[in-house]
C-alpha cells in the first residue's frame, strides 16, 4: 500500500432485502487529495459512504486506514478514528452561536468555558480563513459560510478523511468559490477529500481524481486528466452518451389552435413573497421557463401562480375566464400542479409508502371521505412505477429509501396522476444524475407534445435551453426579459440578466 494512501476500501459487498446495493467495490483515498465519487442516483454512493461512517455494517471486505485495518461500527467512531461527514442538508443549529455549533456534543469541558470556547473557534475560524466569527449567531451567516462552518467542525477533531456530500448544491458561483478555497487550503494540509456531487464543472475545476460506480459496482478510478467528460458521462451511465442537444426533436409540438385563449394567463400578480407585480401566460402544450440567478425571483414567481405564497395582487385567468386562486388546492382544481424546489421539505413524506406518496394530491382532490381502496392505490402505484421507471423494491417501500432521483420521480409521479393541464416543475433535476436528468427532460417534452402546458425552472441554464420554448428572464424579483425563438441562447440570457431588458410587451 502506498505510503500516502489515507483511506483504502476493498471489496465491500452490502445487502438489503431484494437489493444488492454494493457489489465487491474498490475505494483508495490519498492524503492531500480531492477524490470525486460519481454515479448515477442509485448507483452505491451513499451505501459506500455510510459503509465507511459506520451507519451501515458492511457484509463482506475490509477498510482500511493509514495502513490499519478497521472496522467502523458507528459514526461515533468513525468521528474518533478522523472520518467525519458534511453533508448537503446543514445539520447545524441556527439559533446558536458559530462557536456553540462547533463545539456542541463535542468537548464538554470547553464548550462550559465561553471565553475558551469563543477563543478557540475564532482560532480556528482565522487558520482556515472562513469568514465568520465565533460569537456570530449562525443563523445570519451565509449558507456558503454555515457549510464552511459545519466543515470547521468536522476537520478540528484530528480529521484524515472529509467527506463533502453535495455541499454546493444550494450555493451561488461566489459561494462555491469560497468553499473550494477552504477545501484547497484542507488538501495542502494533507487531508483526504471525497466529493459527491452533480456538477460536472466542479467536478473538473477542484478533483485530481474520480472514481465512478453504477449499479452498486466499481466502474472504474481515473486521474482528472484522463478522462473527459464525455467520457466520464459515458461510464455513468453505461452506454454511449446520446446527444442531449436537441432532444426537442424526439417529439412532435403540440400546435396552439389560432385564436385560442392562453392556457393560464396572470396580470399583475404579485405575493407576500416580494415577487411582482407581473404578466406571465402559457399555452397549450408549450413548455417555458424562468431564469435568473438565485434569489431572482423564480420560484417565488410560480409560488405564487399556484397560491402556495399569498398572493397579494393580480388577476388570474383560465382559458379566457378569470378565476380565484388563494391557496394550492384552488390552483389544483382548476387543473394546475406543482413540483416545488426543495423535495425533502416539501414534496416527499419520508415515512409515507411510494404508493401512498404517489395517490397523495389525487386523494386530497377526491377527498379524504372517499379514500382510495388498497387495490385502487396498489394498481395506480404500479402503473406509474412502471411509467416512469422509478428503482424501488416495491411500492410499500418508504420513500425515504429511494435514492433522490427516485425520489423526484415518485413526486412527478404523485402530480401526473391527478391530470393536469398546467404542470410547474420547480428544479426537478436538482441533486439526481445525469440519466435520470436525460429522462425528465425527454418525459416533459413527450408531455407536452401530448398538449401538457409546462412551466420548468433549473438553475442550469443549458438544460432550460434544451427543454423550453419560451424564457422568462428575472431579476430582483422582477420580470426583467421574455426570450424565445432565435434569441433563445446562452448569451442573450446572460446579457439580459445583467443588462436587465425591458420587459417584453407582446404580452
Amino acid at each position: 500500500m502506498s505510503e500516502n494512501v489515507v483511506l483504502q476500501m476493498k471489496n465491500i459487498h452490502k445487502s438489503f432485502p431484494g437489493v444488492r446495493a454494493l457489489q465487491a467495490v474498490d475505494f483508495t483515498l490519498r492524503s492531500g487529495e480531492i477524490h470525486a465519487l460519481m454515479g448515477e442516483n442509485g448507483a452505491g454512493k451513499s451505501t459506500l459512504i455510510k459503509v465507511l461512517t459506520g451507519v451501515y455494517a458492511k457484509d463482506e471486505g475490509q477498510i482500511f486506514l493509514s495502513g490499519q485495518e478497521v472496522t467502523v461500527h458507528s459514526p461515533e467512531a468513525a468521528q474518533k478514528m478522523g472520518i467525519s461527514t458534511v453533508y448537503q442538508e446543514i445539520t447545524l443549529c441556527p439559533n446558536l452561536s458559530v462557536a456553540e455549533n462547533m463545539y456542541i456534543g463535542r468537548n464538554s469541558q470547553i464548550y462550559q468555558n465561553w471565553r475558551k470556547m469563543n477563543k478557540g473557534a475564532d482560532a480556528i475560524l482565522k487558520a482556515l480563513d472562513i469568514p465568520a466569527k465565533a460569537t456570530q449567531q449562525l443563523g445570519t451567516c451565509s449558507l456558503a459560510v454555515q457549510q464552511m462552518v459545519a466543515i470547521a467542525r468536522a476537520v478540528d477533531t484530528d480529521c484524515k478523511v472529509l467527506i463533502l456530500d453535495e455541499p454546493t448544491s444550494s450555493l451561488d458561483e461566489q459561494e462555491v468559490a469560497k468553499l473550494f478555497k477552504l477545501m484547497r487550503d484542507l488538501r495542502s494540509r494533507g487531508v483526504g477529500i471525497v466529493f459527491v456531487t452533480h456538477f460536472l464543472d466542479q467536478v473538473y475545476e477542484i478533483c485530481d481524481r474520480i472514481t465512478v460506480m453504477r449499479d452498486g459496482a466499481l466502474v472504474g478510478e481515473y486521474a482528472i486528466k484522463d478522462l473527459p467528460r464525455v467520457q466520464l458521462v459515458s461510464k455513468m451511465l453505461g452506454k454511449e452518451l446520446d446527444d442531449m442537444s436537441d432532444i426537442h426533436g424526439e417529439y412532435e409540438s403540440c400546435k396552439k389552435q389560432e385564436g385560442a385563449p392562453h392556457v393560464f394567463e396572470v396580470e399583475g400578480l404579485s405575493s407576500d413573497a416580494g415577487v411582482g407585480p407581473f404578466d406571465f401566460y402559457i399555452d397549450k402544450g408549450e413548455v417555458n421557463g424562468f431564469t435568473g440567478l438565485l434569489g431572482s425571483g423564480r420560484s417565488e414567481s410560480v409560488r405564487a401562480i399556484f397560491g402556495a405564497d399569498r398572493v397579494t395582487g393580480g388577476v388570474v385567468k383560465k382559458n379566457g375566464n378569470r378565476v380565484k386562486i388563494a391557496k394550492p388546492i384552488d390552483a389544483m382544481k382548476n387543473g394546475i400542479a406543482y413540483l416545488p424546489e426543495d423535495r425533502k421539505r416539501d414534496g416527499i413524506v419520508g415515512d409515507l409508502s411510494v404508493r401512498d406518496n404517489i395517490i397523495l394530491a389525487s386523494q386530497v382532490l377526491k377527498g379524504f371521505l372517499r379514500p382510495y381502496s388498497k387495490a385502487e392505490a396498489q394498481k395506480l402505484a404500479e402503473e406509474y412505477i412502471q411509467l416512469l421507471n422509478i428503482k424501488t423494491a416495491s411500492a410499500d417501500t418508504p420513500i425515504k429509501a429511494l435514492s433522490g432521483g427516485n425520489q423526484q420521480k415518485v413526486i412527478v409521479a404523485r402530480w401526473l396522476l391527478t391530470h393536469p393541464e398546467y404542470l410547474i416543475l420547480d428544479e426537478p433535476t436538482r441533486g439526481i444524475d445525469i440519466g435520470t436528468k436525460v429522462d425528465i427532460q425527454k418525459l416533459v417534452l413527450k408531455l407536452a407534445s401530448e398538449g401538457m402546458s409546462i412551466t420548468f425552472i433549473s438553475s442550469e441554464l443549458d438544460e432550460m435551453l434544451r427543454t423550453c420554448s419560451r424564457l422568462i428572464v428575472m431579476r430582483d424579483l422582477k420580470l426583467v426579459g421574455e426570450l424565445s425563438g432565435s434569441d433563445l441562447n446562452q448569451s442573450k440570457v446572460m446579457n439580459t440578466i445583467a443588462g436587465g431588458e425591458e420587459q417584453n410587451e407582446e404580452n
